[in-house]
């Protein structure tokens, strides 16, 4: 049996956890349009407001927290759950934001080679001080977005499109020797990964998308959400509608599912934290939730996790 203990309630779509040292949890609530801090003992306080869509967020080597903001979502009630829809009236349009202690919002980017990004969505740093993103892209009533995976420094001289096209690419993480980057898409159900040979550039590794390989394809409709790594390399990737973190092994082996908890069919995303980084704290986006869960191995510390 789990241990599951709910942190905090009535957050308006939280994403992107962060671990503090401190005990406190960062999250992007996107509804609200605010990156806010949840104290230990489930206190709620805003610490930015970057408008759109903030869906994803990471500290950099300044100790700033660069947020991926989609640019916003329309809504939709469905039994009680709140769910984004389509590309709202009110669209900012999609871009990398940094935030600073005092709560001030820059945006950092929003187009790669003169084309606008559609619907950042997760980022991850690596040991160079750089960071990967998705692009999720944005649907519309008759079409959608391709998506891709980017790379940027945190200083603003350099962004590229490294993975293009994928397939609503959500979550996205590296190996613990940052040796490969993994990416799930939501709609196919699909872990892919490729080779990492320097900072931003990929190696062809297999015959998936844009050259990547397949780590895991889940069986029947599962949709896929954000993902993190413990410290063992095994890529903890939240799956929608069965509620529940799937573990995958290095080798693309399913090895365990773990209800956060039984009946949530909104497990968004996951982060490791605590002085033995066996917390893992997890999202329910639409049920405005966050779960502190006691992981059966410890996490992977982030680069410049605070």
């Amino acid at each position: 049996m789990t241990e599951v203990r709910l942190i905090a309630s009535g957050l308006l779509f939280p994403e992107g956890p962060i671990a503090m040292s401190d005990g406190s949890v960062l999250l992007l609530e996107i509804k609200r349009g605010t990156l806010s801090r949840v104290a230990p003992d489930g206190t709620v306080s805003v610490v930015a407001e970057c408008g759109g869509g903030p869906n994803g967020a990471a500290i950099g080597p300044d100790g700033a927290v660069y947020v991926c903001n989609n640019g916003g979502f329309e809504w939709l009630d469905i039994g009680g759950r709140m769910v984004p829809g389509h590309q709202p009236a009110d669209y900012i349009g999609g871009r990398i934001q940094r935030v600073t202690a005092d709560g001030a919002v820059t945006d950092l980017y929003t187009e790669v080679d003169g084309r606008g990004l559609r619907g950042p969505n997760d980022l991850v740093f690596d040991a160079h001080g750089g960071f990967y993103f998705t692009d999720l892209g944005k649907r519309r009533e008759r079409e959608t977005d391709r998506g891709g995976l980017y790379y940027a420094l945190p200083d603003g001289s350099r962004i590229a499109e490294i993975a293009h096209p994928l397939t609503e690419p959500n979550g996205v993480g590296l190996a613990p020797d940052g040796s490969r980057v993994y990416v799930a898409e939501t709609s196919t159900g699909r872990v892919w990964y490729w080779d990492v040979a320097g900072p931003g550039l990929l190696r062809r590794t297999g015959r998936g998308p844009a050259g990547a390989a397949l780590l895991h394809g889940f069986d029947g409709y599962q949709l896929l959400d954000s993902l993190a790594v413990d410290g063992a390399g095994n890529v903890c990737v939240a799956t929608l509608g069965t509620g529940a973190i799937s573990v995958l092994s290095p080798e693309g082996e399913l090895l365990e599912v773990v209800a956060v908890p039984e009946h949530d069919f909104h497990v968004t995303n996951i982060c490791f934290g605590g002085p033995d980084l066996r917390t893992a704290y997890v999202t329910s986006s639409g049920r405005g939730l966050l779960y502190a869960v006691r992981w059966p191995r410890p996490g992977l510390a982030l680069q410049h996790q605070a």
